[in-house]
């Protein structure tokens, strides 16, 4: 094993008060109720575009909200994220043995989120949605990595926590840590990022 990728929200943070506040806040301008449980759901997996499209529907609904996002900035939101436990001792312990990688479907809020909880030092790739042509579920994102650190798809760990991040392993075969989730089918469980030094007996 030589590289281990990660997924962003809800691995290395918990992103759940910020995702929801960002798109309530974007619905509210809408005059449009805040999110239900099943749109927070797809909104935590899928891409801003995506999640847009499913907030807004039609064609009319959709202009007027994209035309919004634009100036609407995330990065206000970036603050409320909450780091994974564990997450800072990981990433020091793998390095340098091992190389560290990101695969997310965030887009321009990327940067940001490095910046301001300064963790971009900590990794040798960051592929996000806007790095490729098909987000996850499909394997663009890992294929990216793996021809990035030019190694074979069994070389490399993906820690995620949703059937997007499921799918996209399965179809790279890559092996996957799911990260509290039982329903993922993955070679790995676990609850707490300290347990992948357990798995990598490091």
């Amino acid at each position: 094993m030589k590289v281990i990728a990660f997924d962003c929200d809800g691995v290395l943070f918990d992103t759940a008060d910020s995702n929801r506040a960002y798109y309530n806040a974007l619905l509210r301008q809408m005059d449009m109720p805040e999110m239900t449980e099943e749109q927070f759901a797809y909104a935590h997996m899928n891409t801003v575009a995506d999640t847009l499209a499913f907030l807004f529907p039609g064609q009319e609904l959709l202009a007027q909200a994209k035309a919004l996002k634009q100036k609407t900035s995330y990065n206000p939101f970036v603050k409320a994220m909450k780091m994974e436990p564990g997450l800072m001792p990981l990433l020091k312990k793998l390095r340098p043995a091992y190389k560290t990688a990101i695969a997310t479907n965030r887009s321009d809020s990327m940067p940001t989120l490095l910046r301001e909880h300064h963790i971009g030092p900590f990794f040798d790739c960051i592929v996000s949605a806007n790095d490729v042509a098909r987000p996850k579920p499909h394997p663009d994102q890992l294929l990216k990595l793996l021809d990035f650190f030019g190694i074979d798809s069994d070389q490399m760990l993906y820690v995620g926590d949703s059937i997007v991040d499921q799918q996209a392993a399965d179809t790279a075969g890559v092996p996957l840590i799911a990260f509290n989730n039982r329903s993922l089918t993955a070679e790995h469980h676990i609850t707490a990022l300290r347990e992948i030094e357990d798995i990598l007996q490091i």
